[in-house]
């Protein structure tokens, strides 16, 4: 499918959702619209799947015969089946019955059936419980399919629901819809909900632009990063992870098999379901990824908390955009946690350096982290001021990266991309200044590919360019008084234009020529009207 059709699909099956929504708000239907295109990636996986376990005894249907083939293979080899989903756990790590399948479900919404919606609820049921290995509980639980929303009574509900899910079924059917097609609507369609959310958004979506340059630069090597990407990362942390698209543009730098385990924590239950589809419509394998649901402040993970350094996680890559500013109610047993006793507690007004050193704590000697927090953290004084100046002095902040304004669907303001590593070779701090280099939109500002080409290509061989980056020795910055304020290391202002008063004294001089031979002839043909010259 080329890029047209997947826009173009994006498209469709936006319309389709501002259609269709009614009175429901844009955050209520999303989530029906994605559940609905993630049970369609489930079915058709599996499908194929079976299709190739069953070979030649997979149904041949006639032309114009709506039932699931596999529906028909049940009905005819009941002795069968049982065995048959031993197989199909061993290879797809997961099974759906017939009766739960995206075609048997759109054809009962095509039939305006009144057991859709109870059809429907008990394939949710079975998908969060039975289908994977790993239980997923709670997978559908945003989804109420009895909410007045969609109407008064069952009746209402059930027809209501037929009319999506047929738009759905309809709209899809005009497309090659491979996995990676309906991973790639699914991002599409996250996008449009979060720029319809506003300052919402900014709690699952990442635009893709941003976390393109975050995985571009945790995937190079954390140690001589002009030696190129690795090959193989253990393991990638994202502990406000929002919808799972960080993690997965890290996933898709490295390759199906390039990340060894996907870790992800998410406090919004909403956002923490639309995570979890995201990773297995993307074709992330239910064992190869952890999502788990709680506050990553007060560290919600009994994993996490684990005393053992020995068996304490760690990550060879973390990459997060946490909330900005966040307010928080650090406790007095904080002071003594982990994460915080060398540093500090972050103040109640902004949780930014709380996020950080969360994510901090968990990174690997010779790992990278990324993170994309507001600018008041490079300069912002007390107990920040003192976070900073221990992170700067233990040699633990590489590379500071200044983004330009109003990219975020959540807020305008411009915000600034911190590099960190536990052991760094270079003595000193990289400064990228590329607040300037973007494309102007009407509602967002864009950056380009080759915006995010020249920044990640700038962090990876550390190189320097006048007004756009510059290396910075530790005592410049500490007679800055650990101030990172950007400005402060590359000049922003533009170099004043030399004028050549020569070359301006002879253009004047050809030009009051000019001026006095036009008005000599114009003054002639006012002769000839017999009217008087000009002065």
């Amino acid at each position: 499918m080329t890029e047209q059709d997947q826009k173009q699909l994006g498209t469709t099956l936006w319309g389709i959702a501002d259609q269709l929504r009614g009175a429901m708000n844009a955050d209520d239907f999303r989530d029906y619209m994605l559940s609905f295109l993630f049970l369609r990636y489930l079915s058709d996986n599996y499908e194929t799947a079976a299709q190739k376990e069953l070979g030649p005894d997979y149904p041949q249907l006639e032309a114009g015969d709506r039932r699931a083939p596999l529906a028909v293979w049940y009905a005819q080899n009941p002795g069968d089946t049982d065995e048959f989903e031993k197989q199909m756990r061993r290879k797809t790590h997961y099974v759906i019955q017939p009766d739960y399948l995206w075609g048997s479900i759109a054809e009962l919404a095509r039939t305006q059936n009144g057991e859709l919606l109870h059809t429907l609820q008990k394939g949710f049921d079975y998908i969060e419980n039975e289908s994977f290995a790993s239980t997923f509980g709670g997978l559908f639980s945003e989804i109420n399919l009895n909410s007045e929303k969609l109407g008064k009574g069952y009746p209402a509900q059930n027809a209501k629901l037929c009319t999506v899910i047929k738009a759905i079924a309809d709209g899809l059917e005009k497309f090659s819809t491979d996995k990676d097609t309906l991973g790639d609507a699914y991002e599409y369609l996250i996008g449009q909900f979060a720029a319809g959310s506003g300052k919402k958004a900014g709690e699952f979506y990442t635009p893709q632009q941003i976390s393109s340059i975050l995985s571009g630069i945790v995937t190079l090597d954390s140690q001589e990063p002009a030696t190129g990407t690795r090959k193989q990362l253990e393991s990638v942390f994202d502990f406000a992870c929002g919808s799972g698209s960080l993690l997965l543009n890290v996933r898709h730098r490295l390759g199906p098999h390039g990340i060894g385990k996907i870790v992800g924590q998410e406090k919004n239950i909403t956002t923490y379901n639309l995570a979890r589809m995201n990773m297995l419509l993307h074709g992330v394998k239910d064992l190869e990824f952890e999502i788990v649901h709680g506050d990553t402040l007060t560290n919600d993970w009994d994993w996490l908390r684990e005393m053992n350094p020995a068996k304490s996680p760690k990550f060879d890559a973390v990459v997060a955009n946490p909330p900005f500013s966040y307010r928080w109610e650090p406790t007095e047993s904080l002071s003594e946690d982990m994460r915080f006793k060398n540093y500090g507690l972050a103040p109640k007004s902004a949780a930014d350096f709380a996020f950080l050193l969360h994510g901090f704590h968990y990174l690997k000697p010779e790992g990278v982290m990324a993170i994309i927090l507001p600018h008041g953290v490079l300069f912002r004084g007390g107990v920040e001021e003192r976070i900073r100046t221990k992170l700067l002095k233990d040699g633990h902040i590489d590379t500071v990266i200044g983004l330009p304004a109003n990219l975020f669907f959540s807020t305008g303001i411009p915000v600034c991309i911190l590099v960190l590593k536990k052991c760094k070779k270079p003595d000193d701090v990289l400064f990228i200044n590329a607040s300037e280099h973007f494309e102007k939109g009407k509602r967002q500002n864009h950056l380009l590919p080759e915006h995010i080409e020249k920044i990640v290509s700038t962090y990876q061989y550390r190189s320097e360019e006048d007004r756009y980056s510059h290396r910075v020795t530790m005592d410049e910055i500490a007679g800055n008084d650990y101030n990172l304020n950007i400005s402060r290391y590359i000049s922003t202002a533009k170099q004043e234009e030399i004028i050549d008063l020569q070359a301006v004294h002879t253009e004047l001089v050809v030009l009051e020529k000019q001026i006095n031979e036009a008005a000599g002839k114009h003054n002639e043909f006012l002769k000839e009207l017999g009217l008087p010259p000009l002065p």
